[in-house]
């Protein structure tokens, strides 16, 4: 078998003789001293180990990329829970404010129109074209800031109710009015002449004169601290009210309250009388303040 090679020299042909030993084996090691120099190019230009090390470095970094992007999602899930936990937190200081709001105009008697919590508060203003949104930590703050100002509204108004709730308390139990629904005034505080003995003495009341079985009516409230006869008064009747404020009435006809009984403004307490030194049916009503009595006529004014 002969192999035939073209010269590059002189355009002639050559060949070569397999069938010589010492030419097929020169053969065979040129054959494979060229694919042992291939081999070894490419074994060098790119080592099997640094392409695996290559591939091994991109997976973990496609999986630390993995881990961060599972991180960012549960972090924003976490955002998202603080935020919509905070948002229920305000719509219940909202409710509270409104529950509270409502409350303090019917204690304080303010036209409902005026002050409708029912409803958005009217608001407005031009764009200014600066506008943008609230990135997150911006709007975490602002929603901070709105939690503080909301709770401190809303011991603002606790401390409103709870001065109103006084000022409301305060005319209940200041006494206020006429003792009797039906009569006239008979008879001023002060120095006078008693009717019965003739003397000039100190009147430590006012009397109003009505119609016997009329009823006698509390004027303010408070709890009945005695509820019997007394000399000189027949039958009477002692209210305290507080602040040191107590009210007296006297000569009813029948007492209908007991001792220890709490009382409301407006209140029947008895019937008009003339027991004990009394010329006839009437009500012989007194105010002491810290145990002193004073003239109950500014406090029959009050209510005017």
């Amino acid at each position: 078998m002969n192999i035939l090679f073209l010269s590059s020299n002189r355009g002639q042909i050559c060949s070569l003789n397999l069938s010589k030993p010492l030419n097929l084996l020169l053969l065979v090691v040129t054959i494979g001293g060229l694919g042992a120099g291939a081999f070894y190019s490419g074994y060098t230009l790119n080592p099997p180990n640094e392409n695996q090390a290559l591939i091994d470095q991109w997976q973990e970094e496609i999986r630390l990329q993995q881990v961060r992007l599972k991180i960012i999602g549960q972090e924003a899930d976490a955002d998202i829970d603080a935020l919509s936990s905070r948002l229920g937190l305000l719509q219940a200081h909202v409710m509270r404010l409104d529950a509270l709001g409502q409350k303090l105009i019917q204690m304080a008697n303010i036209d409902k129109g005026e002050f409708n919590f029912n409803s958005t508060p009217a608001v407005g203003g031009p764009e200014t074209g600066s506008q943008r949104a609230l990135q997150s930590p911006e709007l975490a703050r602002a929603i901070e800031q709105l939690s503080l100002d909301l709770a401190n509204r809303e011991d603002q108004l606790e401390v409103l109710e709870d001065i109103v709730m006084l000022e409301n308390l305060q005319k209940e139990v200041q006494p206020s009015g006429r003792p009797l629904l039906k009569g006239w005034l008979s008879s001023y505080f002060g120095m006078r002449t008693h009717p019965i003995s003739g003397r000039k003495e100190l009147h430590k009341g006012i009397d109003f004169a009505g119609k016997m079985g009329g009823e006698v009516i509390a004027v303010a409230k408070g709890v009945v601290t005695y509820a019997g006869r007394r000399y000189g008064f027949g039958n009477v009747i002692d209210i305290a009210h507080g602040n040191g404020y107590v009210t007296r009435y006297a000569h009813h006809s029948r007492i209908l309250v007991s001792v220890g009984d709490t009382v409301e403004k407006g209140f029947k307490i008895a019937e008009i009388g003339s027991t004990g030194r009394s010329t006839g049916p009437h009500v012989h009503f007194e105010v002491l303040k810290n145990g002193r009595q004073i003239d109950p006529v500014k406090f029959i004014r009050a209510s005017n």
